[in-house]
């Protein structure tokens, strides 16, 4: 018995002229001969282009050149990503299938190591998978589009759940500081951080928000400034080495950043640089929230250390968007995220309700763990 082969990747674009506004992904057709469509964040805040991934690889590279990113999002692409990879297994044997679905899971377990949502994402699809192995080839696809559906459906209530419990905890006038991109680009609804943000602002709350640029790759600059103008949300752009000086101006009250990954304790994975600004807050009294879903943390992790941080691609750095900045031969360290210790939190928000204070007891007693 043969495993029906991985395709190669191939991306179909879609340029949108003028630009509106399509969901950040989407499922496009039936089980058996659909696709996933999705923003290309990589072209974003100058061109809104929407690509189409028809095979396991092309959704690997997405996730791991970022034209998806953001852990629920990643989450939910890689369980489209599943589907994909098992749609020409309609006339397969049950073991036939199991192995073409351990192998897709697998290949796509590798696009990133440090999003907790990719891997919860991919047991999930795994174990219905297995579920149902013994049904005939389209109930089993059919079943596996259902599931992915599902997750994506959970994860656009999680984003509205998140918002209201958050938007209690903003000022009522006043500066918050976002970091990285944690908006509807992040997930399958309104973000996680920023979710928290547009409903505050729905209440009428008169939120200014400061979004560092967020180095390398300018996430907070190309994303979250676009996403915030979109919905109308006043926003100014600072530079990342700017947080400190802003905040002891006074024009910041409040920090909120998404989530990567979340330890047992509430060490929280974010985008790098956010441990930095976590430190500059709590030197200027300022308080810092994460808002993340259930789905982001990662009981079987006692603590921030066990956290795996990806390293990217030096020339993010030396090459940033095509030009060179660094001399040949100088050693580039580029970790994608840091770990803010759970001392410096004031609170998680999640769907459930807020995790405060943050430590093992309150996370275990939110998330019944």
């Amino acid at each position: 018995m043969t495993t029906v082969p991985l395709n190669s990747p191939v991306i179909f674009p879609r340029i949108l002229i003028p630009m509106s506004v399509p969901a950040t992904l989407a499922w496009v057709g039936d089980a058996f001969s659909g696709h996933l469509r999705m923003i290309d964040q990589t072209r974003l805040p100058v061109e809104l282009v929407e690509i189409d991934c028809r095979t396991v690889p092309a959704v690997w590279e997405a996730i791991k050149m970022l034209r998806v990113r953001g852990a629920p999002a990643i989450g939910v692409s890689a369980a489209y990503g599943v589907l994909i990879g098992v749609q020409r297994t309609s006339a397969a044997s049950p073991a036939e299938f199991t192995a073409q679905l351990n192998a897709v899971c697998g290949e796509l377990a590798t696009s990133r190591p440090t999003a907790v949502n990719l891997f919860w994402a991919l047991e999930r699809m795994r174990l219905l998978g297995l579920a149902v192995v013994d049904q005939n080839g389209t109930r089993r696809l059919e079943a596996l589009l259902t599931e992915a559906q599902t997750i994506e459906a959970e994860d656009r209530a999680m984003c509205l759940a998140m918002g209201r419990v958050g938007a209690a905890y903003m000022p009522q006038q006043g500066g918050v500081l976002t970091h990285c991109n944690a908006g509807g680009l992040a997930t399958a609804g309104d973000g996680t951080a920023l979710a928290v943000i547009f409903e505050a602002h729905r209440q009428g709350k008169q939120i200014q928000v400061f979004a560092d640029e967020t180095r390398p790759l300018l996430q907070g600059a190309r994303l979250t400034s676009w996403e915030l103008q979109q919905r109308g949300v006043p926003v100014t752009v600072i530079c990342d080495n700017m947080a400190g000086w802003v905040m002891q101006e006074g024009r910041i009250q409040a920090v909120v950043v998404g989530a990567d990954r979340i330890a047992a304790n509430g060490d929280t994975a974010n985008k790098i640089g956010t441990y930095s600004v976590a430190q500059l807050a709590r030197a200027h009294g300022i308080p810092f929230y994460v808002a993340a879903p259930s789905s982001t943390f990662d009981l079987s992790l006692p603590d921030g250390r066990e956290i795996p941080i990806e390293q990217r691609d030096p020339r993010e750095i030396t090459h940033g968007f095509g030009r060179q900045t660094v001399p040949e031969g100088v050693p580039v360290y580029n970790p994608a995220f840091d770990v803010t210790p759970a001392s410096l939190i004031r609170a998680i928000f999640t769907e459930k309700g807020a995790i405060e204070p943050v430590n093992r007891e309150t996370v275990a007693q939110m998330l019944g763990g």
